[in-house]
C-alpha cells in the first residue's frame, strides 16, 4: 500500500460520502449507550458528521493515519473471514481512536467501537457501487467511523460540563472533596 496526499483526498472524499450509512450506525449506538448509562445523548445530523470528517482530515497527521485506516480495512478481506477477526479488530478500534482524537476519548472510542460492531452486520453495510462493500473489514469500517465520531462530536452531558477535576492557576481543583 502506498499512502499519497492524493490517497488522502480520495478517502477524504469517501468518508464524508458514508454519510448516509455511518450516521445512522452512529446515532443507533448513542441511543444504546444512552439507555445504558441512562442519560439522553443528542443525535447528530449528516451535515454535522460531514463537518467533523472535514475537521479530522485538516489535521495532516491525523488525516494520513485515517486514511491507510481506511483504506485498509476497505480492501481487508480474509477467506472464510474468522481467521482475520484479530486484524479487523485491530483496525476498526485504533481507526476508531485515531478519529475521537487523544485521552480519554481514544479510550471510549475503542471500547465504544466494540459496541456499535455488536449491531453493525456486513450485509447491511454493502454496497455494490462502492469499494470495500462486501468485504471482512466492511462491518468494521462502518462500526469504526460510527464509534469515533460519535465520541468526539458533542451531545454528551458529561462533555458539556466544567470537569470538577480541572485545576485552575492557583492549583485549586474545582471540587473540594
Amino acid at each position: 500500500m502506498r499512502v499519497t496526499p492524493q490517497t488522502v483526498r480520495d478517502e477524504h472524499a469517501w468518508v464524508r460520502d458514508r454519510a448516509d450509512v455511518v450516521v445512522p450506525i452512529l446515532n443507533d449506538t448513542r441511543d444504546r449507550l444512552g439507555r445504558l448509562f441512562e442519560t439522553d445523548v443528542d443525535a447528530v445530523a449528516p451535515d454535522a458528521y460531514r463537518r467533523e470528517v472535514d475537521a479530522v482530515f485538516a489535521d495532516g497527521e491525523v488525516a494520513v493515519n485515517v486514511a491507510a485506516c481506511v483504506a485498509l480495512l476497505r480492501d481487508l478481506d480474509v477467506a472464510g473471514d474468522y481467521p482475520g477477526f484479530v486484524v479487523d479488530e485491530v483496525l476498526g478500534r485504533e481507526l476508531a481512536a485515531t478519529i475521537a482524537g487523544g485521552r480519554p476519548l481514544s479510550l471510549l472510542a475503542q471500547a465504544t467501537f466494540h459496541v456499535a460492531d455488536l449491531y453493525v452486520d456486513r450485509d447491511a453495510t454493502a454496497d455494490a457501487d462502492r469499494a470495500g462493500a462486501g468485504t471482512a473489514g466492511a462491518d468494521d469500517l462502518d462500526a469504526a467511523l460510527a464509534a469515533g465520531f460519535q465520541t468526539r462530536l458533542p451531545g454528551w452531558n458529561w462533555r458539556e460540563e466544567e470537569s470538577p477535576f480541572a485545576v485552575d492557576a492557583d492549583g485549586d481543583a474545582g471540587d473540594s472533596d
